[in-house]
């Protein structure tokens, strides 16, 4: 009796599977979402330094590449040039992961970055070039199709091999990006 069973939820199943191949009952979607996206932005960036606890100031440029709306990659460069005594800078190029937290107008985002790091010592005394490990969150607002306003984005910096201890600088940014590729509201047959 049990062999007698499974043979027929054996044969149910593939009777099944088989009718639900052929009947190609799939609806077309009424719209799509927001999809895979390459952007590309830049802005301002204010940062606490914890080498002199001086307030830096500068720009950044970044790109995202998602391949679906919600988890992606970022890349970003930062340069710290404004606002510092004796000559202090900062730059960093990191990279790492970006995930979206809702598909809305309104995103907002976490990232994990590692990369980088250089400091330019005082009074032009040398510079060195550290590991850089950099927390964040923050969201953009879509503002069209193609243009998204990055409303703040907060960054935690540990810079855990710097020569004299460990450096932990953190931060604020806000600047305007583009989207490479095009947003498709409507299904494409």
């Amino acid at each position: 009796m049990p062999q007698l069973m499974r043979r027929f939820c054996l044969l149910t199943g593939l009777l099944l599977l088989a009718l639900g191949a052929a009947a190609c009952a799939q609806a077309h979607p009424a719209a799509s979402g927001p999809g895979s996206n390459i952007t590309v932005g830049g802005g301002f960036s204010a940062v606490q330094s914890d080498y002199g606890k001086d307030k830096l100031g500068g720009g950044f440029a970044y790109v995202d590449v998602h391949p679906q709306w919600r988890f992606g990659l970022e890349g970003e460069a930062r340069y710290l040039r404004y606002h510092t005594n004796q000559g202090v800078h900062e730059t960093t190029y990191l990279g790492g992961a970006h995930v979206y937290l809702r598909p809305e107008n309104f995103r907002p985002y976490v990232k994990v970055l590692a990369r980088v790091g250089r400091l330019d010592f005082p009074f032009g005394y040398g510079t060195g070039t550290y590991l850089v490990i950099a927390p964040g969150a923050g969201f953009d607002l879509q503002v069209s199709d193609r243009i998204a306003i990055r409303a703040i984005d907060f960054e935690y910096q540990d810079w855990p091999q710097f020569t004299y201890g460990a450096l932990n600088p953190y931060g604020i940014s806000m600047g305007i990006s583009f989207r490479v590729n095009g947003l498709h509201r409507y299904p494409r047959h």
